[in-house]
């Protein structure tokens, strides 16, 4: 064997037990070693698994009947760190996933907020620096949700709260949830939003599941929510980061009074004005979850700036490794891929950064 072949095999054995992600971040120079934050990292707790197992076959108000359970069935922390670990994931902030915990029954919803919740601080607890937590709440319930966020934050030592994009036909915006955004508001807390297929668009065409159009359609809809009000000025402190790349959201930015046909190029190239429309699209993050294609994430640079995206795969359905290959090919460069990677999710998520 000569060195070369020997060096050859060390390299390709190397390469198999780092993994992935691991292997794409040294080979544009990054520092050795799992460094990803997922900011789109979904878990379950046995409670939530019983329940949206009781409702399979069911009419069940915000229940999605498209819904992979299986996949979440087979969820376990072990397995979770397993697939972190063979993708250079050093950190994934966990979060609920649709359908959500809204099925029409307070009680039941407050009880899923809490066991989520506390299931998802002891995996922090248990598991140092590998995991985050973005707290449910017992959403539509307002002083439920009110309590939650005192013991999510105050005792849980949550980094934020998910929420879904929508509830019943109240998005984000909406003055309904008022009190509850008002407070997160006074908090200057991490608010993640999560898409559901809303009570107004659900099984509209017959064979198309709402993961196909919908979600990213109710992301849409919660940002222009906030933007299209005064609820983003309103809540100018809270830290806001929606999935999916905002959704349809870079498809509708002409739409969303950010600048007619003759402007809207101009507006775009130039700092944005003050609590104007683009002035929020340009502080509200964004995740790359399965939106890893250069159409989505060029027209996402374009409005919001790379300084404003931050890497998510929408785990346990699909990986970190698969996020990745797609990120490469989005046509940003390494500095650019370092923040997105990592460093722009730091912003918002300091104590990471220990």
């Amino acid at each position: 064997m000569t060195l070369n072949d020997h060096s050859r095999r060390r390299f390709l054995r190397g390469f198999a037990a780092a993994g992935t992600g691991a292997f794409l971040s040294r080979s544009m120079g990054q520092t050795p070693g799992p460094r990803l934050i997922d900011c789109h990292h979904h878990f379950v707790a046995p409670g939530y698994i019983k329940a949206l197992a009781a409702k399979e076959g069911h009419h069940v108000a915000g229940y999605t009947p498209y819904f992979n359970l299986g996949v979440l069935k087979s969820y376990a922390p072990a397995k979770d760190l397993e697939a972190m670990d063979k993708d250079g994931v050093a950190t994934a902030m966990l979060s609920c996933t649709t359908p959500g915990i809204w099925f029409g029954d307070p009680e039941e919803t407050a009880a899923l907020a809490r066991e989520m919740n506390e299931f998802g601080a002891k995996l922090v607890s248990d598991y140092k620096g590998r995991f985050g937590l973005f707290a449910l709440l017992p959403l539509p319930i307002i002083d439920a949700s009110l309590r939650e966020i005192e013991y999510a934050l105050d005792t849980l030592k949550a980094d934020g709260v998910g929420l879904m994009t929508s509830y019943g036909n109240h998005w984000l915006g909406d003055p309904t949830l008022r009190p509850v955004m008002e407070e997160l508001n006074r908090r200057g807390a991490v608010v993640y939003s999560h898409p559901i297929d809303a009570s107004c668009c659900q099984d509209i065409m017959a064979g198309v599941n709402p993961v196909t159009i919908e979600y990213n359609t109710d992301t849409a809809r919660t940002i222009y929510s906030l933007i299209g009000t005064d609820a983003a000025s309103r809540y100018s402190n809270i830290r806001f980061l929606f999935s999916h790349a905002g959704g349809t959201m870079t498809a509708l930015i002409e739409r969303f009074g950010v600048g007619g046909p003759d402007v809207i190029n101009d507006n775009l190239a130039k700092p944005a004005q003050p609590n104007s429309r683009l002035f929020h699209l340009r502080r509200f993050y964004y995740d790359t979850a399965q939106s890893t294609n250069v159409v989505q994430m060029q027209g996402l640079k374009t409005i919001a700036g790379v300084s404003q995206i931050v890497f998510g795969t929408d785990f346990p359905f699909v990986t970190a490794g698969r996020t990745l290959t797609g990120l490469q090919k989005c046509g940003f460069s390494p500095e650019e891929l370092r923040a997105i990677e990592r460093d722009n999710a730091l912003k918002f998520l300091p104590r990471l950064n220990s």
